[in-house]
């Protein structure tokens, strides 16, 4: 990833590359940057396999960050900056950076708080602050030479946190190999080329952001837009402005937008359609032929983000696809044996895609790679057209907007709260963000507990968007074979919309 840069800026030498508040950076400009802060880790002792944990929203700084820990063969994680402080602690102590680079505006509570209750030393550089302690101040004084080290295609680069299927998250390791392969896979999608122009308006802690489309755009000479968080007055007078060609957009944003233009009336028909292109309706006249069919697909962060896509000869539906030629694709059943056409079973997947596997997870990794294949603990199904058809998790699992709730680590938060036996997590439909949760909880007896109490209980412990939006106070849990029945939950109280349904 470091050599795309190099050469980019000997082929692109006027280009733009990188553009947000501070202003832009022609190719030259952005690899001189990325060589500033190359030195500014070796200064640190910082290289192969060392790690640095960004606790901070978008910023054109991260891309450099990211290009500059490619060069000395270093790892990255954006950390999701909407997590508690207590969440926050758990990532700077399990992945142990040597480097924090940090912000104070809107995030800087729960930071501090995750700082002062670990006992992780590290160097820690404020993004958002001026002078000494500053990321600024210390990129600046590094010398701009380019660094030689000759860094492994294999080498772990970008560190992704998924969410908790059990009972902690795990930081999924994408090698140079993964985002060169995931570039080169989804520009074939979406037409990515030296002219695009993405607005990275999707979080850093989020894989979808890279492969649609951070990463193709990068690789192939064009612009990236970074703003601090979404604002959808903001994004709308970006894209007319940069005329932006793509950005990372979730259906409640993109009704937000459309709502707003109807006044305002800007033009926004750079923008071509993504992976939510039926979201826009008639609101933009882009050319369809620039995407070539309907977008969607099966995916995962652990394998680059989408492995499978309708754009490689689909049937059009947001749940299927075929893989891209960079992945090979089985289902299996319980014993590993490939499954007969229709018939569900385990979605396994090998090949440049797939991850090196989690941050200090041997045991783990160990579980999920057998035998050279990545078993994704979803369940899917071969068509009889040759196509891979997602049905589900196979750990059941709660999807809010773009945000995946897993009920174990929810449940064992509200479970923490002294009045409460038991509790169980179900997803209701929501219009607007998919599904919403609901938590149905069983009470001690004799005690007593509001729901307020119970949503405010997950709040000041887990990030907010984990959180129910109602509560159901039950005598006790209905159980099948001794374990809290689900099914019988949805049914109880109008459960449904779990991924695998009509849209992905």
């Amino acid at each position: 990833m470091g050599d795309i840069s190099r050469e980019h800026r000997r082929s692109f030498p006027d280009r733009i590359a990188v553009i947000d508040g501070k202003g832009r950076q022609t190719w030259p400009e952005f690899d001189d940057r990325t060589n500033q802060v190359a030195n500014l880790l070796t200064g640190l002792d910082i290289g192969a396999g060392d790690r640095v944990l960004w606790l901070a929203q978008s910023s054109a700084s991260f891309l450099e960050l990211l290009i500059g820990c490619a060069k000395v063969g270093a790892m990255v994680c954006p950390a999701n900056w909407r997590q508690s402080g207590d969440e926050l602690r758990f990532v700077i102590e399990d992945f142990s950076p040597q480097l924090v680079v940090w912000q104070d505006e809107e995030i800087g509570e729960a930071v501090a708080q995750a700082r002062a209750n670990t006992s992780h030393e590290a160097t820690w550089l404020q993004v958002d602050g001026e002078g000494e302690g500053s990321l600024e101040h210390a990129v600046v004084a590094a010398g701009a030479a380019d660094v030689e080290v000759e860094v492994p295609v294999d080498a772990p680069l970008l560190v992704i946190y998924t969410a908790a299927m059990i009972d902690r998250p795990n930081g999924s390791m994408l090698t140079h190999r993964n985002l060169l392969a995931m570039g080169m896979a989804t520009a074939r999608i979406t037409a990515a080329d030296h002219a695009s122009v993405f607005l990275n308006s999707g979080p850093l802690f989020h894989v979808g952001n890279f492969q649609f489309e951070a990463v193709p755009v990068f690789l192939h000479g064009g612009t990236n837009i970074f703003v601090r968080r979404v604002d959808a007055a903001e994004v709308l007078q970006i894209i007319e402005d940069e005329r932006a060609t793509s950005a990372f957009l979730m259906p409640p944003t993109i009704a937000e937008i459309k709502e707003l233009n109807r006044e305002a009336k800007r033009d926004i028909s750079s923008l071509r359609p993504g992976p939510f292109a039926p979201v826009w309706g008639d609101a933009l006249p882009a050319d369809p032929t620039l995407w070539g069919t309907q977008p969607g697909g099966f995916g995962q962060t652990e394998v680059s983000g989408l492995a499978v896509l309708n754009g490689y000869g689909g049937r059009g539906l947001g749940n299927s696809g075929r893989p891209s030629p960079l992945a090979q694709v089985r289902v299996v059943d319980a014993d590993g044996q490939e499954c007969p056409v229709g018939q569900a079973g385990e979605i396994v997947i090998r090949g440049d895609l797939v991850h090196a596997g989690y941050w200090n997870r041997p045991e783990l990794n160990s579980r999920r790679m057998r035998e050279g294949w990545w078993h994704t603990t979803d369940l899917g199904r071969r068509e009889t057209d040759g196509t891979i058809h997602f049905i589900g998790t196979m750990t059941r699992m709660i999807k809010s907007a773009a945000e995946n709730i897993y009920p174990p680590e929810v449940e064992s938060c509200i479970e923490s709260h002294p009045a409460v036996t038991e509790a169980a997590l179900i997803g209701v439909p929501d219009p607007r963000f998919r599904q919403s949760v609901l938590a149905v909880v069983a009470l001690a007896p004799g005690a007593t507990a509001t729901e307020q109490e119970i949503i405010e209980h997950c709040k000041s412990r887990i990030a907010s968007y984990k959180k129910p939006r109602r509560v159901e106070f039950v005598d006790a849990l209905p159980r099948t074979a001794g374990a809290k029945d689900y099914d019988a939950l949805d049914a109880m109280f109008g459960g449904g919309g779990y991924p695998g349904g009509d849209n992905v």
